[in-house]
Protein backbone atom coordinates (compact mmCIF):
# COMPACT_ATOMS: atom_id res chain seq x y z
CA UNK A 1 0.00 0.00 0.00
CA UNK A 2 2.55 2.16 0.66
CA UNK A 3 4.55 1.24 -2.27
CA UNK A 4 1.59 2.05 -4.57
CA UNK A 5 0.70 5.04 -2.58
CA UNK A 6 4.24 7.01 -3.72
CA UNK A 7 3.83 6.22 -7.35
CA UNK A 8 0.47 6.04 -7.85
CA UNK A 9 -1.37 8.17 -4.91
CA UNK A 10 -2.02 12.00 -4.75
CA UNK A 11 1.12 13.76 -3.99
CA UNK A 12 0.46 17.93 -4.44
CA UNK A 13 -2.26 18.44 -1.66
CA UNK A 14 -1.68 21.85 0.16
CA UNK A 15 -1.69 19.91 3.72
CA UNK A 16 0.76 16.84 2.32
CA UNK A 17 4.71 16.73 2.96
CA UNK A 18 4.40 18.83 6.64
CA UNK A 19 5.10 17.48 9.65
CA UNK A 20 3.07 20.03 11.43
CA UNK A 21 0.32 18.13 13.44
CA UNK A 22 -1.80 21.65 13.29
CA UNK A 23 -1.97 21.86 9.40
CA UNK A 24 -2.28 17.90 9.43
CA UNK A 25 -5.10 18.55 12.10
CA UNK A 26 -6.61 21.20 10.05
CA UNK A 27 -7.04 19.60 7.31
CA UNK A 28 -8.24 15.98 9.19
CA UNK A 29 -11.34 18.27 10.49
CA UNK A 30 -12.37 20.04 7.30
CA UNK A 31 -12.13 16.88 4.95
CA UNK A 32 -14.62 14.75 7.19
CA UNK A 33 -17.65 14.67 5.62
CA UNK A 34 -16.71 17.31 2.86
CA UNK A 35 -15.08 16.37 -0.65
CA UNK A 36 -11.09 17.40 -1.08
CA UNK A 37 -12.05 19.71 -4.06
CA UNK A 38 -14.26 21.72 -1.80
CA UNK A 39 -11.75 21.39 1.24
CA UNK A 40 -8.57 23.02 -0.59
CA UNK A 41 -10.01 26.67 -0.97
CA UNK A 42 -11.18 26.69 2.97
CA UNK A 43 -7.90 25.05 4.00
CA UNK A 44 -5.66 27.63 2.18
CA UNK A 45 -7.78 30.54 3.24
CA UNK A 46 -8.24 29.28 6.66
CA UNK A 47 -4.60 29.22 7.30
CA UNK A 48 -3.65 32.87 5.57
CA UNK A 49 -6.24 34.23 8.63
CA UNK A 50 -4.72 31.44 11.08
CA UNK A 51 -1.60 30.57 10.76
CA UNK A 52 -0.81 28.87 13.92
CA UNK A 53 -2.41 27.25 16.27
CA UNK A 54 -2.35 30.49 19.09
CA UNK A 55 -3.61 32.69 16.36
CA UNK A 56 -6.36 30.51 16.39
CA UNK A 57 -6.62 29.99 19.92
CA UNK A 58 -6.49 33.54 20.41
CA UNK A 59 -9.56 34.45 17.93
CA UNK A 60 -12.84 35.04 19.21
CA UNK A 61 -16.06 32.16 17.56
CA UNK A 62 -17.28 35.40 15.76
CA UNK A 63 -13.67 35.52 13.92
CA UNK A 64 -13.32 31.84 13.35
CA UNK A 65 -16.72 31.48 11.64
CA UNK A 66 -16.78 33.14 8.73
CA UNK A 67 -14.16 30.71 7.54
CA UNK A 68 -15.73 27.76 7.68
CA UNK A 69 -19.27 29.55 6.85
CA UNK A 70 -20.13 27.00 4.06
CA UNK A 71 -18.54 24.13 4.85
CA UNK A 72 -21.02 23.01 7.05
CA UNK A 73 -21.22 20.17 9.47
CA UNK A 74 -20.90 23.64 11.90
CA UNK A 75 -19.71 21.89 14.97
CA UNK A 76 -16.40 21.06 13.70
CA UNK A 77 -15.52 24.73 13.63
CA UNK A 78 -16.40 24.82 17.37
CA UNK A 79 -14.60 22.55 18.39
CA UNK A 80 -11.77 23.30 16.57
CA UNK A 81 -11.45 26.62 18.09
CA UNK A 82 -12.17 25.16 21.54
CA UNK A 83 -9.12 21.98 20.66
CA UNK A 84 -6.81 25.26 20.04
CA UNK A 85 -7.92 26.44 23.41
CA UNK A 86 -7.21 23.23 25.15
CA UNK A 87 -4.12 22.81 23.39
CA UNK A 88 -2.92 25.93 24.20
CA UNK A 89 -3.81 26.13 27.92
CA UNK A 90 -3.61 22.34 28.65
CA UNK A 91 -0.21 21.45 26.41
CA UNK A 92 2.23 24.34 25.82
CA UNK A 93 0.60 25.42 22.57
CA UNK A 94 2.01 21.89 21.41
CA UNK A 95 0.06 19.01 20.04
CA UNK A 96 0.53 15.88 21.99
CA UNK A 97 2.90 13.67 20.10
CA UNK A 98 0.81 10.33 20.02
CA UNK A 99 -2.68 9.53 19.59
CA UNK A 100 -3.47 8.50 23.14
CA UNK A 101 -3.08 11.68 24.42
CA UNK A 102 -4.88 13.57 20.74
CA UNK A 103 -7.82 11.85 21.28
CA UNK A 104 -8.52 13.60 24.44
CA UNK A 105 -8.69 17.06 22.84
CA UNK A 106 -12.53 18.24 21.91
CA UNK A 107 -13.69 17.33 18.46
CA UNK A 108 -11.16 14.63 17.57
CA UNK A 109 -12.61 11.11 17.55
CA UNK A 110 -9.92 7.79 17.36
CA UNK A 111 -9.29 7.48 13.95
CA UNK A 112 -8.24 11.58 13.77
CA UNK A 113 -6.15 11.35 16.36
CA UNK A 114 -3.96 8.28 14.30
CA UNK A 115 -3.71 9.69 10.83
CA UNK A 116 -2.58 13.09 13.16
CA UNK A 117 0.01 10.81 14.88
CA UNK A 118 0.79 8.92 11.59
CA UNK A 119 1.42 12.04 9.25
CA UNK A 120 3.27 13.62 12.27
CA UNK A 121 5.59 11.33 14.16
CA UNK A 122 5.09 8.15 12.01
CA UNK A 123 3.27 6.34 15.06
CA UNK A 124 1.80 2.93 14.28
CA UNK A 125 -1.83 2.92 14.73
CA UNK A 126 -4.63 2.47 12.24
CA UNK A 127 -7.15 4.94 10.76
CA UNK A 128 -10.80 4.15 10.06
CA UNK A 129 -12.28 6.72 7.63
CA UNK A 130 -15.30 6.50 5.53
CA UNK A 131 -13.02 5.26 2.45
CA UNK A 132 -10.82 2.71 4.66
CA UNK A 133 -14.34 1.56 5.70
CA UNK A 134 -15.19 0.63 2.27
CA UNK A 135 -11.56 -0.42 1.39
CA UNK A 136 -11.77 -3.19 4.26
CA UNK A 137 -15.31 -4.37 4.02
CA UNK A 138 -14.88 -5.18 0.31
CA UNK A 139 -11.26 -6.27 0.44
CA UNK A 140 -11.95 -9.10 3.43
CA UNK A 141 -15.83 -9.36 2.93
CA UNK A 142 -16.93 -8.09 6.07
CA UNK A 143 -20.37 -7.92 6.45
CA UNK A 144 -23.09 -5.52 8.26
CA UNK A 145 -23.44 -1.73 8.21
CA UNK A 146 -20.28 -0.10 9.03
CA UNK A 147 -21.58 2.88 12.02
CA UNK A 148 -22.80 -0.72 13.88
CA UNK A 149 -20.80 -1.08 16.84
CA UNK A 150 -20.01 -4.64 16.26
CA UNK A 151 -18.90 -4.23 12.80
CA UNK A 152 -16.75 -1.19 13.80
CA UNK A 153 -14.87 -3.02 16.45
CA UNK A 154 -14.53 -5.88 13.33
CA UNK A 155 -12.81 -3.52 10.95
CA UNK A 156 -10.52 -1.92 13.90
CA UNK A 157 -9.37 -5.08 15.22
CA UNK A 158 -8.73 -6.24 11.25
CA UNK A 159 -6.73 -2.78 11.00
CA UNK A 160 -4.53 -3.76 14.21
CA UNK A 161 -3.92 -7.08 12.69
CA UNK A 162 -2.96 -5.82 9.14
CA UNK A 163 -0.33 -3.22 11.31
CA UNK A 164 1.09 -5.93 12.85
CA UNK A 165 1.54 -8.02 10.16
CA UNK A 166 3.30 -5.11 8.13
CA UNK A 167 7.11 -4.52 8.51
CA UNK A 168 8.53 -2.79 11.24
CA UNK A 169 9.78 -0.24 8.99
CA UNK A 170 6.43 0.46 7.28
CA UNK A 171 6.30 4.19 5.96
CA UNK A 172 2.70 5.31 8.28
CA UNK A 173 2.53 8.96 6.21
CA UNK A 174 2.74 6.68 2.84
CA UNK A 175 0.68 3.36 4.55
CA UNK A 176 -1.56 5.60 5.63
CA UNK A 177 -2.55 8.23 2.92
CA UNK A 178 -2.54 5.64 0.69
CA UNK A 179 -5.23 3.64 1.96
CA UNK A 180 -7.08 7.06 2.02
CA UNK A 181 -6.17 7.35 -1.94
CA UNK A 182 -7.08 3.86 -2.30
CA UNK A 183 -10.94 4.54 -1.04
CA UNK A 184 -11.31 8.05 -3.16
CA UNK A 185 -9.44 6.79 -6.19
CA UNK A 186 -10.13 2.89 -6.70
CA UNK A 187 -12.33 2.02 -4.31
CA UNK A 188 -15.18 4.31 -4.85
CA UNK A 189 -18.97 3.82 -3.80
CA UNK A 190 -20.58 3.26 -6.92
CA UNK A 191 -18.64 2.53 -10.47
CA UNK A 192 -14.62 0.91 -8.18
CA UNK A 193 -12.04 1.00 -10.66
CA UNK A 194 -11.38 -2.37 -9.31
CA UNK A 195 -8.78 -2.87 -13.16
CA UNK A 196 -6.32 0.14 -11.45
CA UNK A 197 -6.48 -1.50 -7.86
CA UNK A 198 -3.08 -2.83 -6.38
CA UNK A 199 -5.38 -5.21 -4.46
CA UNK A 200 -7.76 -6.60 -6.93
CA UNK A 201 -6.11 -10.29 -7.00
CA UNK A 202 -7.25 -11.22 -3.57
CA UNK A 203 -9.94 -9.02 -2.80
CA UNK A 204 -13.00 -10.51 -1.76
CA UNK A 205 -15.38 -8.31 -3.30
CA UNK A 206 -13.81 -8.36 -6.61
CA UNK A 207 -13.41 -11.97 -7.15
CA UNK A 208 -17.00 -12.66 -6.10
CA UNK A 209 -18.43 -9.52 -7.79
CA UNK A 210 -19.89 -7.75 -4.43
CA UNK A 211 -18.69 -4.58 -5.30
CA UNK A 212 -22.31 -2.94 -5.11
CA UNK A 213 -23.41 -5.20 -1.96
CA UNK A 214 -20.28 -3.78 0.35
CA UNK A 215 -20.16 -1.98 2.74
CA UNK A 216 -23.74 -3.28 3.67
CA UNK A 217 -26.52 -0.52 2.83
CA UNK A 218 -27.75 1.01 5.47
CA UNK A 219 -31.80 1.13 5.55
CA UNK A 220 -32.83 4.52 4.62
CA UNK A 221 -35.12 6.46 6.05
CA UNK A 222 -37.57 9.12 4.67
CA UNK A 223 -36.33 12.39 5.46
CA UNK A 224 -38.72 14.98 7.46
CA UNK A 225 -39.95 17.81 5.46
CA UNK A 226 -39.55 21.29 7.71
CA UNK A 227 -40.77 24.51 6.26
CA UNK A 228 -40.24 28.12 7.27
CA UNK A 229 -40.01 31.29 6.36
CA UNK A 230 -37.34 34.11 6.36
CA UNK A 231 -37.07 37.91 6.41
CA UNK A 232 -34.57 40.18 3.96
CA UNK A 233 -34.87 43.40 5.62
CA UNK A 234 -32.66 45.84 3.76
CA UNK A 235 -33.20 48.95 6.08
CA UNK A 236 -31.00 52.23 3.90
CA UNK A 237 -28.15 49.93 2.63
CA UNK A 238 -28.45 47.81 5.62
CA UNK A 239 -28.95 44.01 6.49
CA UNK A 240 -30.89 42.28 9.17
CA UNK A 241 -29.08 39.12 10.48
CA UNK A 242 -29.52 37.21 13.72
CA UNK A 243 -26.56 35.13 15.39
CA UNK A 244 -27.71 30.83 15.87
CA UNK A 245 -27.60 29.36 18.92
CA UNK A 246 -24.42 27.29 19.83
CA UNK A 247 -25.15 23.97 19.79
CA UNK A 248 -27.23 23.91 17.25
CA UNK A 249 -26.82 23.54 13.22
CA UNK A 250 -25.86 26.84 12.19
CA UNK A 251 -24.54 27.53 15.67
CA UNK A 252 -22.60 30.71 16.15
CA UNK A 253 -23.21 31.28 12.24
CA UNK A 254 -25.49 34.70 11.06
CA UNK A 255 -28.74 33.83 9.47
CA UNK A 256 -31.62 36.09 8.52
CA UNK A 257 -34.30 36.51 11.06
CA UNK A 258 -36.34 33.15 10.74
CA UNK A 259 -39.95 32.50 10.99
CA UNK A 260 -42.18 29.34 12.04
CA UNK A 261 -45.08 30.75 11.69
CA UNK A 262 -47.01 33.00 9.24
CA UNK A 263 -47.81 35.37 12.67
CA UNK A 264 -44.56 35.52 13.61
CA UNK A 265 -43.65 37.04 10.02
CA UNK A 266 -46.29 39.25 9.69
CA UNK A 267 -45.14 40.45 13.61
CA UNK A 268 -41.66 41.65 12.08
CA UNK A 269 -43.06 42.65 8.97
CA UNK A 270 -45.48 45.26 10.64
CA UNK A 271 -42.01 46.24 13.01
CA UNK A 272 -39.28 46.86 9.95
CA UNK A 273 -42.19 47.89 7.42
CA UNK A 274 -44.45 50.51 6.52
CA UNK A 275 -47.95 50.21 5.02
CA UNK A 276 -46.63 51.69 1.89
CA UNK A 277 -44.04 49.58 1.75
CA UNK A 278 -44.90 45.86 2.35
CA UNK A 279 -42.66 43.04 2.12
CA UNK A 280 -42.55 40.70 -0.98
CA UNK A 281 -42.46 36.86 -1.35
CA UNK A 282 -39.65 35.55 -3.32
CA UNK A 283 -38.80 32.11 -4.90
CA UNK A 284 -38.48 29.69 -2.47
CA UNK A 285 -35.74 27.06 -1.93
CA UNK A 286 -34.70 23.89 -0.29
CA UNK A 287 -31.36 22.62 1.39
CA UNK A 288 -30.96 19.37 2.35
CA UNK A 289 -29.43 18.51 5.68
CA UNK A 290 -28.01 15.08 6.67
CA UNK A 291 -31.36 13.90 8.48
CA UNK A 292 -34.13 15.95 7.24
CA UNK A 293 -34.83 18.83 4.39
CA UNK A 294 -35.63 22.41 4.98
CA UNK A 295 -37.62 24.76 2.70
CA UNK A 296 -37.34 28.22 2.57
CA UNK A 297 -39.66 30.64 1.48
CA UNK A 298 -37.64 34.05 1.46
CA UNK A 299 -39.29 37.46 2.15
CA UNK A 300 -38.10 40.96 0.80
CA UNK A 301 -38.42 44.09 2.83
CA UNK A 302 -36.89 47.44 1.60
CA UNK A 303 -36.94 51.08 2.87
CA UNK A 304 -34.42 53.64 2.60
CA UNK A 305 -35.50 55.21 6.12
CA UNK A 306 -34.45 53.52 9.29
CA UNK A 307 -37.09 52.88 11.82
CA UNK A 308 -36.89 53.49 15.36
CA UNK A 309 -37.48 50.11 16.58
CA UNK A 310 -33.84 48.12 18.08
CA UNK A 311 -32.76 44.86 16.91
CA UNK A 312 -32.40 41.96 19.75
CA UNK A 313 -29.31 41.55 21.28
CA UNK A 314 -28.54 38.31 18.56
CA UNK A 315 -29.49 40.69 16.24
CA UNK A 316 -27.25 43.33 14.54
CA UNK A 317 -27.26 45.27 10.92
CA UNK A 318 -24.57 44.83 8.65
CA UNK A 319 -24.32 46.98 5.66
CA UNK A 320 -24.45 45.56 2.05
CA UNK A 321 -20.55 45.76 1.32
CA UNK A 322 -19.72 43.98 4.23
CA UNK A 323 -21.99 41.10 3.67
CA UNK A 324 -19.78 38.62 2.17
CA UNK A 325 -17.35 38.58 5.30
CA UNK A 326 -20.40 37.29 7.59
CA UNK A 327 -20.29 33.77 8.64
CA UNK A 328 -23.59 32.75 6.38
CA UNK A 329 -25.47 29.63 5.92
CA UNK A 330 -25.24 28.00 2.63
CA UNK A 331 -28.79 28.75 1.58
CA UNK A 332 -29.17 32.33 3.73
CA UNK A 333 -26.30 33.42 0.96
CA UNK A 334 -27.45 31.82 -1.75
CA UNK A 335 -30.97 34.12 -1.01
CA UNK A 336 -28.49 37.45 -0.49
CA UNK A 337 -26.44 36.36 -3.60
CA UNK A 338 -29.54 36.50 -5.27
CA UNK A 339 -30.92 39.82 -4.50
CA UNK A 340 -27.20 41.63 -4.38
CA UNK A 341 -25.13 39.55 -6.89
CA UNK A 342 -22.98 42.36 -7.71
CA UNK A 343 -21.86 43.09 -4.05
CA UNK A 344 -20.57 39.12 -3.44
CA UNK A 345 -18.99 39.14 -7.26
CA UNK A 346 -17.07 42.38 -6.64
CA UNK A 347 -15.86 40.20 -3.04
CA UNK A 348 -14.92 37.19 -4.70
CA UNK A 349 -12.93 38.94 -7.08
CA UNK A 350 -10.64 40.97 -4.52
Amino acid sequence: MASWQKTQGRQHLPWQGTRDPYRIWLSEIMLQQTQVSTVIAYYQRFLARFPDIRSLAQASQDEVMPYWAGLGYYARARNLHRCAQAVCTDWGGQFPDNSRDIITLPGIGRSTAAAIAAFAHQERSPIMDGNVKRVFTRYFGIEGVTSERATEQLLWHTADEVLSAAPQDLDMTAYTQGLMDLGSQCCTRSRPACERCPLQQSCYARLHDRQNELPTPKKKKPSPERYCSMLVVNMAGHILLEQQPSPGIWGGLWSLPRFDSGDDLLSACHKWGTPDMPAQKMAGLSHVFTHFRLHIEPWYLSSDTPRIAEPLPNQRWVALDELHKAALPAPVRKILEGLFPARFAQADSD
